[in-house]
């Protein structure tokens, strides 16, 4: 159970940015935009902020284990690191 919310929560994260930015990652470093960029910028912090919080709740609940949640921290940690990456890469025209 506990597992499949994270990985909807994994596919939540980025749907913002692909619908409302182009599926471009500048917009969240911009402070341009109308409604609809605000919106997907606060749609992306709140389900990156639920993907912390999850196992979290899950774990003051009782349901899952500390390893568990330590491992959902880092597979959140992996996933920034390589959204930062990708962030970077684009930044560079000489691709």
């Amino acid at each position: 159970m506990a597992m499949t919310v994270e990985a909807l929560m994994y596919v939540l994260v980025p749907m913002p940015c692909l619908f409302f930015g182009g599926g471009s990652t500048h917009f969240l470093t911009s402070r341009e935009g109308g409604g609809w960029m605000n919106a997907a910028k606060f749609l992306t912090g709140a389900s990156a902020m639920g993907s912390l919080a999850i196992p979290a709740i899950l774990r003051h609940a009782g349901l899952i284990e500390t390893g568990a949640m330590f491992i959902e921290f880092t597979s959140f940690f992996i996933l920034v690191c390589t959204v930062l990456c990708f962030h970077r890469a684009t930044l560079d025209e000489d691709w």
